[in-house]
Protein backbone atom coordinates (compact mmCIF):
# COMPACT_ATOMS: atom_id res chain seq x y z
CA UNK A 1 0.00 0.00 0.00
CA UNK A 2 0.91 3.59 -0.45
CA UNK A 3 -0.60 5.51 2.69
CA UNK A 4 -0.38 9.57 3.05
CA UNK A 5 -1.57 12.19 4.93
CA UNK A 6 -3.46 15.18 2.83
CA UNK A 7 -6.19 18.18 3.24
CA UNK A 8 -9.36 17.54 1.24
CA UNK A 9 -10.97 21.20 1.15
CA UNK A 10 -9.11 21.95 3.84
CA UNK A 11 -9.99 19.02 6.04
CA UNK A 12 -6.97 16.95 7.35
CA UNK A 13 -6.98 13.19 6.90
CA UNK A 14 -5.04 10.17 5.18
CA UNK A 15 -5.55 7.53 3.45
CA UNK A 16 -4.33 5.15 0.61
CA UNK A 17 -3.46 6.34 -2.86
CA UNK A 18 -3.93 3.74 -5.40
CA UNK A 19 -3.20 4.87 -9.40
CA UNK A 20 -4.91 8.54 -9.73
CA UNK A 21 -7.17 8.05 -6.73
CA UNK A 22 -7.22 8.91 -3.11
CA UNK A 23 -8.91 6.81 -0.46
CA UNK A 24 -10.38 8.29 2.34
CA UNK A 25 -9.63 6.14 4.77
CA UNK A 26 -9.37 8.86 7.28
CA UNK A 27 -12.42 9.43 7.23
CA UNK A 28 -13.61 5.96 7.02
CA UNK A 29 -12.27 5.02 10.43
CA UNK A 30 -12.57 8.33 11.99
CA UNK A 31 -13.89 6.30 15.30
CA UNK A 32 -11.06 4.20 15.32
CA UNK A 33 -7.65 6.11 13.88
CA UNK A 34 -7.13 9.65 14.64
CA UNK A 35 -4.48 10.00 12.19
CA UNK A 36 -1.86 8.02 10.43
CA UNK A 37 0.40 7.54 12.75
CA UNK A 38 -1.91 5.99 14.74
CA UNK A 39 -2.93 3.69 11.86
CA UNK A 40 0.74 2.23 12.07
CA UNK A 41 1.25 1.91 15.72
CA UNK A 42 -2.32 -0.68 15.28
CA UNK A 43 -0.39 -1.97 12.24
CA UNK A 44 -2.52 -0.57 9.38
CA UNK A 45 -5.20 -3.11 11.24
CA UNK A 46 -8.39 -2.77 8.84
CA UNK A 47 -6.75 -0.15 6.36
CA UNK A 48 -6.68 -2.43 3.38
CA UNK A 49 -10.48 -3.17 4.07
CA UNK A 50 -11.69 0.71 5.06
CA UNK A 51 -9.83 1.51 1.76
CA UNK A 52 -11.83 -0.76 -0.59
CA UNK A 53 -15.12 1.02 -0.05
CA UNK A 54 -13.88 4.72 0.95
CA UNK A 55 -14.48 7.84 -0.93
CA UNK A 56 -12.28 8.44 -3.61
CA UNK A 57 -10.66 11.86 -4.83
CA UNK A 58 -8.26 12.62 -7.47
CA UNK A 59 -4.78 12.56 -6.61
CA UNK A 60 -4.64 16.02 -8.25
CA UNK A 61 -7.12 17.46 -6.24
CA UNK A 62 -5.44 17.21 -2.74
CA UNK A 63 -3.12 19.24 -1.01
CA UNK A 64 -0.23 16.65 0.55
CA UNK A 65 1.08 16.66 4.07
CA UNK A 66 4.36 15.49 5.33
CA UNK A 67 3.30 11.52 5.43
CA UNK A 68 3.70 11.15 9.35
CA UNK A 69 3.30 15.34 10.15
CA UNK A 70 3.47 14.11 13.96
CA UNK A 71 6.29 12.28 14.71
CA UNK A 72 7.86 11.79 18.11
CA UNK A 73 10.93 11.95 16.64
CA UNK A 74 13.11 12.80 12.78
CA UNK A 75 16.55 10.95 13.60
CA UNK A 76 18.64 11.42 10.47
CA UNK A 77 22.21 9.61 10.24
CA UNK A 78 25.19 11.73 8.51
CA UNK A 79 27.82 10.51 5.87
CA UNK A 80 26.26 7.21 5.25
CA UNK A 81 27.82 6.71 1.74
CA UNK A 82 31.55 6.51 1.10
CA UNK A 83 31.39 9.16 -1.71
CA UNK A 84 29.65 11.70 0.61
CA UNK A 85 32.06 10.66 3.40
CA UNK A 86 35.14 11.22 1.16
CA UNK A 87 33.76 14.82 -0.43
CA UNK A 88 33.20 16.06 3.58
CA UNK A 89 36.91 15.00 4.49
CA UNK A 90 35.65 12.82 7.41
CA UNK A 91 37.24 9.99 9.03
CA UNK A 92 35.88 6.34 8.96
CA UNK A 93 34.01 5.74 11.93
CA UNK A 94 32.19 2.16 14.11
CA UNK A 95 28.84 3.99 14.48
CA UNK A 96 26.17 5.76 12.63
CA UNK A 97 26.47 9.90 13.30
CA UNK A 98 22.84 10.87 14.26
CA UNK A 99 21.38 14.07 14.59
CA UNK A 100 17.80 14.99 15.06
CA UNK A 101 14.96 17.07 12.85
CA UNK A 102 11.99 18.44 14.17
CA UNK A 103 8.79 17.95 13.01
CA UNK A 104 7.85 21.53 12.41
CA UNK A 105 10.73 21.86 9.82
CA UNK A 106 9.38 19.67 7.16
CA UNK A 107 7.20 20.20 3.99
CA UNK A 108 5.48 18.00 1.85
CA UNK A 109 5.29 17.16 -1.90
CA UNK A 110 5.00 19.65 -3.97
CA UNK A 111 4.79 22.76 -1.24
CA UNK A 112 8.22 24.67 -0.87
CA UNK A 113 11.27 24.21 1.05
CA UNK A 114 11.73 27.89 2.01
CA UNK A 115 15.45 29.28 1.49
CA UNK A 116 15.67 31.58 5.07
CA UNK A 117 16.18 35.44 5.03
CA UNK A 118 19.70 34.94 6.67
CA UNK A 119 21.16 32.16 4.38
CA UNK A 120 22.01 31.86 0.71
CA UNK A 121 23.56 28.25 1.21
CA UNK A 122 20.61 25.85 0.75
CA UNK A 123 21.67 22.56 -0.19
CA UNK A 124 19.77 19.58 -1.12
CA UNK A 125 20.25 15.98 0.27
CA UNK A 126 17.92 13.46 -1.43
CA UNK A 127 17.26 10.29 1.15
CA UNK A 128 15.04 7.45 2.07
CA UNK A 129 12.95 7.48 4.73
CA UNK A 130 12.19 4.42 6.95
CA UNK A 131 8.72 4.87 9.39
CA UNK A 132 8.95 3.07 12.23
CA UNK A 133 5.61 0.72 12.71
CA UNK A 134 6.81 -1.77 15.68
CA UNK A 135 7.80 0.07 18.48
CA UNK A 136 10.91 -0.99 20.83
CA UNK A 137 14.23 -0.72 22.48
CA UNK A 138 17.50 -2.33 21.83
CA UNK A 139 16.03 -4.15 18.71
CA UNK A 140 18.91 -6.81 17.07
CA UNK A 141 19.70 -6.25 13.62
CA UNK A 142 18.18 -10.00 13.48
CA UNK A 143 14.63 -8.09 14.13
CA UNK A 144 15.43 -4.36 12.91
CA UNK A 145 13.59 -5.03 9.47
CA UNK A 146 10.04 -6.23 11.06
CA UNK A 147 9.73 -3.05 12.98
CA UNK A 148 9.19 -0.87 9.93
CA UNK A 149 6.02 -0.03 8.68
CA UNK A 150 7.04 1.99 5.38
CA UNK A 151 9.48 3.70 3.05
CA UNK A 152 9.25 7.18 1.96
CA UNK A 153 11.33 9.60 0.08
CA UNK A 154 12.76 13.11 1.99
CA UNK A 155 15.22 15.51 1.10
CA UNK A 156 16.91 16.49 3.91
CA UNK A 157 17.12 20.30 2.92
CA UNK A 158 20.52 21.58 4.93
CA UNK A 159 21.39 25.20 5.59
CA UNK A 160 25.11 24.66 5.03
CA UNK A 161 26.52 27.98 7.11
CA UNK A 162 24.17 27.50 9.96
CA UNK A 163 25.79 24.10 9.93
CA UNK A 164 28.73 24.79 10.43
CA UNK A 165 28.52 27.42 13.22
CA UNK A 166 29.67 24.61 15.20
CA UNK A 167 30.42 20.85 15.81
CA UNK A 168 26.41 20.13 16.12
CA UNK A 169 24.05 19.47 12.86
CA UNK A 170 20.79 20.64 14.24
CA UNK A 171 20.59 24.34 13.53
CA UNK A 172 21.38 24.18 10.03
CA UNK A 173 18.87 20.95 9.98
CA UNK A 174 15.93 22.94 11.56
CA UNK A 175 14.98 26.09 9.74
CA UNK A 176 10.84 25.86 8.63
CA UNK A 177 9.73 23.90 5.71
CA UNK A 178 12.93 22.85 4.48
CA UNK A 179 12.55 18.90 5.33
CA UNK A 180 10.41 17.44 2.74
CA UNK A 181 8.91 14.19 3.51
CA UNK A 182 6.51 12.46 0.67
CA UNK A 183 4.60 12.02 -0.90
CA UNK A 184 3.84 8.70 0.46
CA UNK A 185 4.89 5.75 3.01
CA UNK A 186 5.16 2.54 0.97
CA UNK A 187 4.75 -0.79 2.66
CA UNK A 188 7.43 -3.13 2.72
CA UNK A 189 5.66 -6.02 1.29
CA UNK A 190 4.99 -3.59 -1.81
CA UNK A 191 8.45 -2.21 -2.40
CA UNK A 192 10.70 -5.31 -1.79
CA UNK A 193 14.30 -5.42 -1.11
CA UNK A 194 15.80 -2.22 -1.06
CA UNK A 195 19.62 -3.28 -2.13
CA UNK A 196 19.63 -2.19 -5.74
CA UNK A 197 16.85 0.45 -5.83
CA UNK A 198 18.48 3.54 -6.83
CA UNK A 199 18.24 7.18 -5.47
CA UNK A 200 18.26 9.83 -7.26
CA UNK A 201 18.12 13.67 -6.74
CA UNK A 202 17.44 16.39 -9.66
CA UNK A 203 18.04 20.20 -9.49
CA UNK A 204 16.38 21.98 -12.50
CA UNK A 205 15.82 18.33 -14.23
CA UNK A 206 19.78 17.64 -13.97
CA UNK A 207 20.91 14.75 -11.65
CA UNK A 208 22.79 15.99 -9.02
CA UNK A 209 23.10 12.45 -6.82
CA UNK A 210 22.45 9.13 -7.56
CA UNK A 211 23.34 5.76 -5.80
CA UNK A 212 21.90 2.35 -4.64
CA UNK A 213 21.02 1.25 -1.15
CA UNK A 214 23.65 -1.21 -1.18
CA UNK A 215 26.45 1.67 -1.23
CA UNK A 216 25.28 2.53 2.01
CA UNK A 217 28.17 2.64 4.78
CA UNK A 218 25.07 1.62 7.21
CA UNK A 219 22.36 -0.44 6.69
CA UNK A 220 18.95 0.08 7.74
CA UNK A 221 19.19 -2.62 10.30
CA UNK A 222 22.35 -1.39 11.72
CA UNK A 223 20.51 2.12 12.35
CA UNK A 224 17.33 0.83 13.81
CA UNK A 225 19.55 -1.16 16.17
CA UNK A 226 22.19 1.52 16.76
CA UNK A 227 19.47 4.05 17.24
CA UNK A 228 16.67 1.83 19.16
CA UNK A 229 19.96 1.67 21.55
CA UNK A 230 20.22 4.92 23.21
CA UNK A 231 16.13 5.78 22.52
CA UNK A 232 13.09 3.80 22.95
CA UNK A 233 11.90 4.10 18.76
CA UNK A 234 8.33 4.85 18.37
CA UNK A 235 5.85 3.79 15.97
CA UNK A 236 5.26 6.62 13.13
CA UNK A 237 9.30 7.35 13.98
CA UNK A 238 11.14 8.64 10.96
CA UNK A 239 15.13 7.62 10.43
CA UNK A 240 16.25 9.71 7.33
CA UNK A 241 18.94 7.07 6.20
CA UNK A 242 21.65 9.39 4.86
CA UNK A 243 22.54 10.98 1.37
CA UNK A 244 24.81 9.96 -1.18
CA UNK A 245 27.91 12.44 -2.47
CA UNK A 246 27.39 15.19 -4.89
CA UNK A 247 25.71 17.47 -2.53
CA UNK A 248 25.75 21.32 -3.57
CA UNK A 249 27.97 22.88 -0.59
CA UNK A 250 31.11 20.09 -1.63
CA UNK A 251 31.05 21.36 -5.46
CA UNK A 252 33.24 23.79 -6.97
CA UNK A 253 31.47 26.87 -7.33
CA UNK A 254 29.01 25.20 -4.98
CA UNK A 255 25.76 24.70 -6.00
CA UNK A 256 22.99 25.69 -3.81
CA UNK A 257 19.05 25.83 -4.27
CA UNK A 258 17.67 29.52 -4.96
CA UNK A 259 14.00 30.35 -5.75
CA UNK A 260 12.58 29.55 -8.69
CA UNK A 261 14.08 25.73 -8.76
CA UNK A 262 12.96 23.02 -8.58
CA UNK A 263 14.29 20.01 -6.74
CA UNK A 264 13.34 16.13 -7.30
CA UNK A 265 14.45 12.91 -5.05
CA UNK A 266 13.49 9.76 -6.96
CA UNK A 267 13.59 6.36 -5.46
CA UNK A 268 12.91 3.30 -7.80
CA UNK A 269 9.39 1.61 -7.25
CA UNK A 270 8.39 4.65 -4.41
CA UNK A 271 7.97 7.02 -6.65
CA UNK A 272 8.97 11.27 -6.99
CA UNK A 273 9.11 13.97 -3.93
CA UNK A 274 8.93 17.08 -5.97
CA UNK A 275 9.61 20.67 -4.18
CA UNK A 276 9.61 24.27 -6.11
CA UNK A 277 12.31 26.46 -3.86
CA UNK A 278 11.11 29.70 -2.49
CA UNK A 279 12.54 32.60 -0.70
CA UNK A 280 11.37 33.27 3.00
CA UNK A 281 8.91 36.14 3.21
Amino acid sequence: MRLSTVKIAGRTTWGVVEGERFLDVGAALAARYDDLKSAVAAGLEGVAEAAAGAAATPVDTVEWLPVIPNPDKILCVGLNYEMHRKETGRSEVENPTIFARYANSQTAHLAPIVRPKVSTELDFEGELAVIIGKPGRYISRVEAMGHIAGYACYNDGSVRDFQRHTHQFTPGKNFPETGAFGPWMMTPDELGALGALRLQTRLNNEVVQSATFDQMIFDIARQIEYCSAFTRLEAGDVIVSGTPGGVGAKRNPPLWMKPGDVVEVEIDRLGVLRNPIMQEA
